[in-house]
């Protein structure tokens, strides 16, 4: 029997259950993972919010909890080469990470069920952050194609995603100015970002931070950053979002993300040219704590439970 996070009804932290469960066994083309780190996203607690919304992701009760994982292979299934018991690695598999054991494809290739090898120099619990909020950096940075010369205002920028985007529009050399809170105006700082505070009078913030102009704009909340960014004058083939729908503007979507997307930013970090802050780590048995302060929404870098 295996630990697992699961819940009988959708809705809040509070009918997040921790029970034992059968040992998943690994079938043709497939990999056992027994996880060590899961790392938590808005989407675990969005998805499984109501019913109508889990139906569009597929999932059905009872269900799991949690989508992004690291651990160490602990079987494979026919078929399968380039995994062998005992190898570490991360990935994806679809509200069902937070458990002592996920099944994954070998194939590595669609997101939500995949898995990568670790890198020498990643800890586990740092890869167990990459999978979606990683991935959903790189496709909206995909769309903007950021690089020197380029002023990309990112909004929302504290958060997980946004600790990957900033930090890779930088590596692309351009300069980033992040909106967010007063409180986050030092760590938006560390990740390279010249922090804004959002709300009323943005606009004319930003301008004053950028006389020159930005050229590029993520937003990474709702749509203020949109709205400012075209109020600068950026075009909307610059503009992106993740988490909510603009005409014009592209949306970006973790599973759009470019091919070897995973790969490279486990390799940055294991080069120490990318950087993913800890805010917090619990064990599974806390893990109505960790969603709750995962769903306030102020947290600085990637909640991950220990399992």
């Amino acid at each position: 029997m295996s630990r697992a996070v699961q819940l009988d009804s959708f809705g809040g932290p509070e009918v997040l259950t921790v029970r034992e469960i059968p040992v998943p066994e690994a079938g043709p083309g497939q990999v056992r993972v027994r996880v060590t780190a899961a790392g938590l996203n808005p989407m675990d607690w969005i998805m499984t919010a109501d019913a109508d919304t889990a139906a569009r992701f597929g999932l059905s009760l009872p269900s799991g909890f949690g989508t992004d994982y690291a651990g160490v292979v602990d079987e494979v299934g026919a078929g399968v080469t380039g995994f062998a018991p005992g190898d570490r690695v991360f990935g994806g598999a679809l509200s069902r990470a937070v458990a002592g054991f996920v099944v994954v494809d070998a194939a590595g290739e669609i997101a939500a069920n995949e898995v990568h090898r670790t890198p020498d120099g990643v800890d586990d619990r740092t890869a167990a952050t990459l999978a979606i909020a990683g991935r959903t950096a790189t496709a909206a940075l995909a769309v903007l194609d950021p690089g020197p010369g380029d002023t990309v205002l990112v909004g929302g920028a504290a958060g997980g995603v946004g600790v990957f985007a900033v930090q890779l529009a930088r590596i692309a050399g351009a300069r980033v100015i992040g909106t967010g809170s007063a409180d986050s105006a030092g760590f938006l700082r560390e990740l390279g970002a010249e922090p804004v505070g959002y709300g009323d009078g943005l606009t004319d913030r930003v301008r004053a931070l950028a006389p020159g102009g930005v050229t590029a704009a993520l937003d990474l909340h709702g749509t203020e950053t949109v709205q400012t960014a075209r109020e600068l004058g950026v075009p909307d083939g610059r503009i992106c979002t993740i988490a909510a729908q603009v005409d014009g503007v592209a949306a970006a979507n973790g599973a759009n993300a470019p091919a070897g997307a995973l790969d490279e930013l486990a390799r940055l970090v294991a080069a120490g040219r990318l950087r993913v802050p800890i805010a917090a780590s619990y064990p599974v048995e806390q893990i109505r704590s960790a969603a709750e302060r995962q769903a306030g929404r102020h947290v600085h870098g990637k909640i991950v439970i220990d399992l």
